[in-house]
């Protein structure tokens, strides 16, 4: 198990986003994805907990592809939403500004693909100081094999992997 101090720890969902969950992912498809996620979402609502949710803009773009949106009725009011142009969600942004402003220092982190978007934002929350923890169930990739090596092999380097499950908040 898992403690999870609400005040300090933040739900970050990559990329949960009509176009990439509709791909043909593994080890668990994007609407499996989406189930764990929501529940997650709602747990950290409810404890009063900051959920941040991440979208891809192609950077250059005129318009972006179809089903680019966040899935409707993902986000929630007062969740943080960020725009991303980069494979991870800190280069460019103000997530990390807008993470500190809350006095986050834990980051739960799940989304689609394991070894992209959520991988290389594992990597630079590392650099930015947070703790992290990887909700193995709430993520996805576009193989089984690439989505095992980053939770077997980089991901227990920069955290604690476990699964939605295994998070407890305080009662």
């Amino acid at each position: 198990m898992t403690e999870i101090d609400p005040q300090r720890t933040a739900l970050v969902l990559v990329d949960l986003m009509e176009r990439i969950v509709a791909l043909p992912l593994a080890p668990r498809s994007g609407d499996e994805v989406v189930r764990t996620a929501e529940e997650l979402a709602r747990s950290f609502r409810k404890s009063g907990g900051t959920v941040v949710v991440v979208r891809t803009e192609r950077p250059g773009a005129p318009e972006q592809p179809p089903g680019s949106g966040l899935l409707a009725g993902f986000a929630e009011e007062g969740d943080v939403e960020v725009v991303k142009r980069a494979v991870g969600a800190f280069h460019g942004t103000d997530l990390d500004a807008r993470l500190r402003e809350r006095g986050v220092r834990t980051l739960v982190l799940g989304g689609i693909a394991t070894n992209l978007g959520v991988e290389s934002t594992a990597r630079a929350a590392a650099d930015h100081g947070y703790g992290l923890v990887f909700a193995e169930d709430a993520m996805s990739a576009l193989t089984a094999e690439e989505h095992r090596a980053s939770v077997t092999l980089d991901m227990p380097r920069l955290g604690t992997v476990t699964t939605a499950a295994d998070l407890r908040f305080p009662a």
